[in-house]
């Protein structure tokens, strides 16, 4: 019976609306799934006082990150480097030419300089350790997935030392209160896990499946659209956040999940299963994610956040030309999806 499931489940794969089915369910499952798991998790945190920046720093972000990082090692392991390379990077590009591009454009934020400068001191730490393995040895072995997890780990910790020292700094109106039933947050936290993980290999299989069907290389697909269903949790809590006017917040969470996609999500897959960079995109005869892709996720996030530590605040020109920049961007992986050039 069960064998004869998972035989109807992988032929559905084989035709294009049955892959487009599964794309979509997987999407919703990835979405919800996120959510309850955060609600969930914060509720047990709250149980056993945790202050809340830990929560928003480490359960929460986390929490949010947690579609990316099911994709990107469920796609590693299923021997499709492609789709966990191009999500962790096209995550980050549309997290921040997109997401945080629509929040600071419609309402532009001072932000605090003190509280952005770590965290994006690790980001571009964590983007020149990205480089080295992808321009100097056009692979990521397991030892650099390690070294990835390992900045992680060194980042949280310092998150919540410093959360620690200064509890009083991350009061949120959205997390007050006793957090609910232990028992009950343990299982839902149990059921999210469960729809995020069926979620993400959905997602995973149908995207290849439809990109292989229109002949597109993996690696488009994984940037773009693969990216942009991942980051949808990102997009609900910017949007969240601008609604309540803590346009700011968005700007802390993005990079929080910026660093996350880095570290986190790549250090998962490539650690479990290493790959090579993915050759199936190619641009005037030179790989698409060294000369276009890699230097965009650089630059959109210098973008946003260098005018933010030295002025300490947002600028609408700088969300106006972040969405322009992503426009071009998508337009140029059309185009070469398309083969015009």
């Amino acid at each position: 019976m069960l064998d004869q499931f998972f035989a109807w489940y992988n032929g559905l794969t084989d035709g294009l609306w049955g892959s487009l089915a599964l794309f979509a369910v997987g999407v919703v499952l990835l979405i919800k799934g996120g959510d309850w798991f955060v609600d969930a998790a914060v509720g047990i945190a709250k149980k056993f006082r945790v202050p809340e920046i830990i929560i928003g720093a480490t359960v929460v972000s986390i929490g949010t990150t947690l579609p990316e990082v099911m994709v990107s090692v469920t796609a590693a392991l299923n021997n499709n480097g492609a789709v966990a390379y191009g999500n962790a990077i096209g995550s980050i590009i549309c997290n921040t030419a997109l997401i945080a591009a629509l929040t600071i454009a419609i309402r532009p934020a001072p932000v605090n300089r003190k509280a952005i400068i770590t965290p994006v001191l690790f980001f571009f730490v964590s983007a020149c350790i990205y480089m080295v393995a992808a321009y100097f040895f056009g692979r990521f072995d397991r030892w650099l997935g390690f070294v990835m997890l390992l900045v992680f780990a060194i980042y949280m910790t310092m998150t919540i030392r410093n959360g620690f020292k200064n509890p009083a700094e991350s009061h949120s109106d959205e997390t007050e209160g006793d957090g609910g039933s232990l028992l009950k947050n343990i299982l839902v936290l149990a059921i999210a896990a469960a729809l995020i993980a069926v979620g993400a290999d959905m997602l995973e299989g149908s995207s290849v499946s439809l990109a292989t069907m229109a002949g597109i290389p993996t690696e488009v697909v994984g940037v773009t659209i693969v990216a942009l269903c991942t980051s949808l949790p990102e997009l609900v809590t910017a949007v969240t956040a601008l609604a309540k006017g803590h346009g700011a917040l968005s700007l802390g969470n993005i990079i929080g999940a910026n660093i996350f996609n880095l570290v986190l999500v790549s250090g998962a897959a490539v650690s479990l299963s290493p790959f090579a960079i993915p050759e199936g995109s190619k641009l005037f005869g030179f790989n698409t994610s060294q000369l276009i892709e890699i230097p965009l996720m650089v630059g959109v996030m210098a973008l946003m956040t260098l005018p933010a530590v030295k002025k300490g605040k947002l600028y609408r020109w700088q969300g106006v030309s972040l969405l322009c920049i992503y426009a071009a961007f998508v337009v140029l992986q059309v185009l070469i999806a398309v083969g015009a050039l």
